[in-house]
Order: structure tokens, then C-alpha cells, then sequence
């Protein structure tokens, strides 16, 4: 977190450094009234914005204090110092908070560079499978939050995304083909609409890894193709993924459709993402399965899949 961040301007709200941080607004402007953490611009009385240094910084003293380090001992650090104890911490500990936080940073400064940076050195300790359920999804998540309240633009959330994409595609390639079998054929799929593919992209990759058969269709695909490839292949593992919140009516409406799709067939349906806990609460068909996280198919130490 001591790189120097590029001259891209940008600001923040306080309820921006909130999402991002996981500090309530409350907290951080107590921090600033008594120990004078940020400098934030006021645009009148009641408005405060905040730039990346601000968030550089809230981020690093979030870390400190999320591991027991005390405030008023934080505010009495420099900048220098606050950054230097988050990186001595994160190295002592391999905290995946910092790599996070380090990528946070990298997207609102375009800092291609800081990204590489950061996979190289964690290449050097963990699997591309730890890389990827240790801080790739958390990021993820993040954006996925950030999107939805207006804190990225989406040229913030390409830059980033298609850096891991290009990652996920690098470490695809070197996997070796896989011989046919009798096992279903894993199709993963998003719905028309719905464009945030990386988690499916992953899942491609981490299928292949433990010896699964998989067609990717990718994001965006309408039924009546579903329904089309549902006619041309005996057994399939339908697997999609939601990072964006839909409304119930485009909930239901999904899963009548993929009810349909399942009916007079021993298919099943996998269905990823946390909007969905109020449905596998109630849900009665056997064949529709439901998973909060991408991290409950994928077993980081293991090649196995946990549902298939």
C-alpha cells in the first residue's frame, strides 16, 4: 500500500469509504472530529468528499484496526507509518485484507503494473485456486456491492475484471484436455442480462482442473437456447451464478423458467449467490440446488467438487 497512487482524480462519499472499509460512517467521522484521521473537502456544512489518498489510508488504518490495533494509538502514526504497520502486518500474517485492499487501490488508479505486482508475489506462495477464493472472490463481492450503490464507474470494474479474466483464461491454457465420460456435462451458463461473469469463468476453470466435462456458454444467454442444447444433450449440470440483486419478479421468473427447463429430465440446476437465501429456504424441488458462495463448489486444497 506504499505505491504511489497515479494522478487520476477521483473522490469518494463517506458512505463510499463505509462499503469499502466495512467502517461505519458514524465511526469514521468520530475518528476525524477527535483524532483528525482524514482531511476530507467540505462542499458545505453537511457534504464531505474524500480523495484517493483518503481511501489509501482509511483502508490501511481499517486493517490495523480489524486486528486489535487501537485508534488512538493509529491516529498518532504518520501515513508513512500507518502504510509501513499494514504491510509489515500483511507480510507477517499473509493477510489476504491487504492484497484486497492493495487491488481496491489498483482499480481506482488504473495501476496495471500493482496488479501483476501482487499476483506474482502471491503466485509465489499459494495456488491460482487459493488466489482466486482468497482474494479474487472477496473483490468481487466487493464490486459487486459498489456496483449496485454507484461507488465504481464501470470503466473502474472493467479494468479490474478483465485483469482477472485474463488471469482465469492464462491458467485455463494450461490445462490439459479431458477425456469424455459418463458423468453429467457440467453447461455453465448467466441469464440474458445478467453480465458479470468472472465467478462462472472460475468455475470453468476449476471444473476442468478436478477432470469435469464443461461447455461455457458465458453471460447473457437466452432459454429458448437452453432449451435448444437441453434437446441435443441427454445429461446436464446446469450451473449459473448471480452477483447482482434481482427483483422478485425477475426471481420468479427465473426459476419457473428453470423449472421448465428441468421437467421430465434427471437434470439438475445449480444455482450460486446469496440474493437466492429466501428461495432455498422455501425451495421443494429436488432438482434445483441452491449455494450462497462460489467458495461452497470449490474445495481450495482438495480436487474434488463438493455437489456434483
Amino acid at each position: 500500500m506504499d505505491k504511489l497512487i497515479n494522478k487520476i482524480k477521483d473522490s469518494f462519499t463517506i458512505q463510499d469509504l463505509e462499503i469499502l472499509t466495512g467502517i461505519k460512517a458514524h465511526t469514521i467521522r468520530i475518528w476525524e472530529k477527535r483524532y483528525e484521521l482524514l482531511n476530507p473537502t467540505r462542499l458545505n456544512r453537511n457534504v464531505r468528499t474524500y480523495n484517493l489518498s483518503d481511501l489509501q489510508k482509511i483502508l490501511n488504518v481499517s486493517l490495523l484496526y480489524k486486528r486489535g490495533h487501537k485508534i488512538s494509538k493509529i491516529s498518532k502514526l504518520s501515513d508513512n507509518q500507518i502504510a509501513e504497520e499494514a504491510k509489515v502486518f500483511a507480510l507477517r500474517d499473509f493477510s489476504n485484507t491487504y492484497e484486497i485492499n492493495s487491488l481496491i487501490i489498483c482499480m481506482y488508479t488504473f495501476d496495471q503494473k500493482l496488479f501483476h505486482e501482487i499476483y506474482k508475489q502471491q503466485s509465489e506462495k499459494l495456488t491460482f485456486r487459493q488466489i482466486f477464493t482468497n482474494t479474487y472472490i472477496p473483490l468481487l463481492n466487493h464490486l459487486g456491492l459498489l456496483w449496485q450503490t454507484d461507488s465504481i464507474k464501470p470503466v473502474h470494474e472493467h479494468f479490474v475484471s478483465n485483469l482477472i479474466y485474463q488471469k482465469i483464461a492464462l491458467n485455463i491454457a494450461k490445462i490439459p484436455s479431458n477425456k469424455k465420460s459418463n458423468n453429467p456435462i457440467n453447461v455453465l451458463f448467466l441469464p440474458y442480462g445478467e453480465i458479470h461473469e468472472l465467478g462462472l469463468l472460475f468455475l470453468n476453470y476449476y471444473l476442468k482442473l478436478v477432470g469435469q466435462e464443461v461447455i461455457y456458454l458465458g453471460k447473457s444467454i437466452p432459454f429458448d437456447n437452453l432449451f435448444y442444447l437441453n434437446s441435443q444433450i441427454k445429461s446436464i449440470t446446469w450451473i449459473t451464478y448471480f452477483m447482482i440483486d434481482k427483483t422478485k419478479e425477475e426471481k420468479d421468473e427465473f426459476i419457473l423458467s428453470v423449472s421448465k427447463l428441468l421437467e421430465h429430465t434427471k437434470n439438475k440446476c445449480i444455482i450460486v449467490g446469496n440474493i437466492w437465501e429466501e428461495y432455498r429456504k422455501k425451495n421443494t424441488n429436488e432438482q434445483i440446488i441452491f449455494k450462497s458462495k462460489l467458495e461452497e463448489l470449490v474445495s481450495v486444497n482438495e480436487a474434488k467438487l463438493s455437489v456434483i
